[in-house]
């Protein structure tokens, strides 16, 4: 197993044995377990992920593209745009989404509360700056 599969494997088993919860880098920090379909291989994946939850709709939650700031998008966002739905693990429930790609204004937005809560994201938006727009994904669920 590489090294990012061990990474995730952590993280994974931590946040199923607390609750939704993990510690290290991510102590207090909102997390997602995210299960999507490689579009090319087939292989079911879960990627750990910090979200920001939507304001006004509680069954929506938002997941940022960063890769840590590298020129590439992460492959799970291809995978997520691709298909259009997934399966997320949040706190101890389970629910089906449907993805939506948030751009403009909106992204703008979104980024800049994710960046003000957690400046790291910041730093990823200045890595980013002239290669690529850090793609913003909208992960809703029925209530």
């Amino acid at each position: 197993m590489s090294a990012p599969q061990d990474w995730n494997s952590q993280i994974v088993n931590e946040f199923r044995a607390n609750d939704g919860r993990v510690g290290g880098n991510f102590e207090g920090a909102p997390m997602v377990l995210v299960h999507h379909q490689g579009r090319k291989s087939g292989k079911q994946n879960v990627s750990p992920m910090m979200y920001l939850a939507d304001e006004s709709d509680p069954s929506t939650v938002y997941v940022f593209a960063s890769k840590g700031g590298a020129p590439s998008n992460p492959g799970w966002y291809y995978n997520l745009t691709t298909a259009g739905k997934a399966t997320i693990e949040i706190g101890t429930e389970t629910h089906e989404v449907t993805v939506t790609e948030i751009t403009g204004d909106s992204r703008d937005r979104i980024i800049a509360e994710q960046a003000r809560r957690y400046p790291g994201f910041a730093d990823y938006e200045k890595k980013t700056d002239g290669i690529r727009t850090i793609p913003v994904l909208a992960l809703s669920y029925e209530r």
